[in-house]
Protein backbone atom coordinates (compact mmCIF):
# COMPACT_ATOMS: atom_id res chain seq x y z
CA UNK A 1 0.00 0.00 0.00
CA UNK A 2 2.18 2.65 1.40
CA UNK A 3 5.31 3.94 2.61
CA UNK A 4 5.79 6.44 5.17
CA UNK A 5 9.02 8.45 6.35
CA UNK A 6 8.71 8.93 9.66
CA UNK A 7 10.79 11.67 11.42
CA UNK A 8 10.99 11.09 15.76
CA UNK A 9 13.78 12.00 18.50
CA UNK A 10 15.26 8.20 19.16
CA UNK A 11 16.36 10.35 22.77
CA UNK A 12 14.13 12.53 24.80
CA UNK A 13 14.30 13.59 28.11
CA UNK A 14 11.62 12.75 31.12
CA UNK A 15 8.75 15.28 30.21
CA UNK A 16 10.32 16.95 27.14
CA UNK A 17 7.88 17.46 24.19
CA UNK A 18 8.09 15.69 21.11
CA UNK A 19 7.41 16.22 18.08
CA UNK A 20 6.41 13.70 15.42
CA UNK A 21 6.55 14.06 11.58
CA UNK A 22 4.67 11.23 9.16
CA UNK A 23 4.58 11.54 5.48
CA UNK A 24 2.61 8.72 4.41
CA UNK A 25 3.55 7.54 0.48
CA UNK A 26 -0.01 7.56 -0.76
CA UNK A 27 -1.89 8.37 -4.13
CA UNK A 28 -5.14 9.24 -2.35
CA UNK A 29 -7.30 8.75 -5.44
CA UNK A 30 -10.13 10.77 -5.23
CA UNK A 31 -12.75 8.75 -7.78
CA UNK A 32 -13.56 11.41 -9.90
CA UNK A 33 -10.18 10.69 -12.60
CA UNK A 34 -10.41 8.09 -15.34
CA UNK A 35 -8.03 5.26 -16.43
CA UNK A 36 -6.20 5.60 -19.90
CA UNK A 37 -9.29 3.09 -21.34
CA UNK A 38 -11.68 5.75 -19.60
CA UNK A 39 -13.17 3.69 -17.00
CA UNK A 40 -13.83 5.22 -13.33
CA UNK A 41 -10.08 4.96 -11.16
CA UNK A 42 -12.16 3.83 -7.66
CA UNK A 43 -11.97 5.89 -4.70
CA UNK A 44 -8.97 5.02 -2.30
CA UNK A 45 -8.02 7.36 0.48
CA UNK A 46 -6.34 7.06 3.66
CA UNK A 47 -9.39 6.96 6.13
CA UNK A 48 -7.87 7.17 9.69
CA UNK A 49 -4.07 7.15 10.67
CA UNK A 50 -3.63 6.68 14.99
CA UNK A 51 -0.45 6.54 17.12
CA UNK A 52 -0.01 4.90 20.05
CA UNK A 53 2.89 5.38 22.69
CA UNK A 54 3.38 2.48 24.66
CA UNK A 55 -0.06 1.04 23.67
CA UNK A 56 -1.56 4.17 24.81
CA UNK A 57 -3.53 6.13 22.08
CA UNK A 58 -1.79 9.94 21.55
CA UNK A 59 -2.94 10.99 17.96
CA UNK A 60 -5.77 10.17 15.68
CA UNK A 61 -6.81 11.75 12.60
CA UNK A 62 -9.71 11.29 9.76
CA UNK A 63 -8.45 11.65 6.33
CA UNK A 64 -11.03 12.41 3.52
CA UNK A 65 -11.00 12.71 -0.31
CA UNK A 66 -9.83 16.34 -0.43
CA UNK A 67 -6.62 15.58 1.01
CA UNK A 68 -3.61 15.40 -1.05
CA UNK A 69 -1.76 12.34 -2.15
CA UNK A 70 0.90 12.03 -0.17
CA UNK A 71 -0.12 13.17 2.96
CA UNK A 72 2.38 15.08 5.90
CA UNK A 73 0.94 14.93 9.23
CA UNK A 74 2.81 16.25 12.21
CA UNK A 75 2.07 16.33 16.26
CA UNK A 76 3.12 16.31 19.42
CA UNK A 77 3.47 14.26 22.74
CA UNK A 78 4.95 14.18 26.30
CA UNK A 79 8.23 11.54 26.43
CA UNK A 80 6.92 9.52 29.59
CA UNK A 81 9.14 6.38 29.55
CA UNK A 82 10.90 4.57 27.27
CA UNK A 83 9.05 2.44 24.55
CA UNK A 84 7.73 2.22 20.85
CA UNK A 85 5.40 4.32 18.71
CA UNK A 86 3.22 2.77 16.62
CA UNK A 87 1.50 4.50 13.80
CA UNK A 88 -1.00 2.81 12.19
CA UNK A 89 -3.45 3.78 9.10
CA UNK A 90 -5.76 2.37 6.89
CA UNK A 91 -7.44 3.06 3.54
CA UNK A 92 -10.77 2.66 1.46
CA UNK A 93 -9.02 -1.19 -0.05
CA UNK A 94 -9.00 -1.86 4.31
CA UNK A 95 -5.35 -1.97 3.69
CA UNK A 96 -3.92 -1.34 7.00
CA UNK A 97 -0.04 -0.62 7.09
CA UNK A 98 1.96 0.11 10.42
CA UNK A 99 5.29 1.36 10.87
CA UNK A 100 7.27 1.38 14.63
CA UNK A 101 9.73 3.55 16.29
CA UNK A 102 11.84 3.61 19.62
CA UNK A 103 12.30 6.11 21.73
CA UNK A 104 14.25 6.15 24.69
CA UNK A 105 13.49 8.48 27.68
CA UNK A 106 16.40 9.54 29.60
CA UNK A 107 16.59 11.83 33.20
Amino acid sequence: MANARIQAPTEAKRGEIMEIRLLIRHPMETGFRYDNRGKPIPQNVIKNVTCRYNTVEVFRAELFPGVAANPYLSFFTVAESSGELELVWTDDADVTETERVAIRVVG
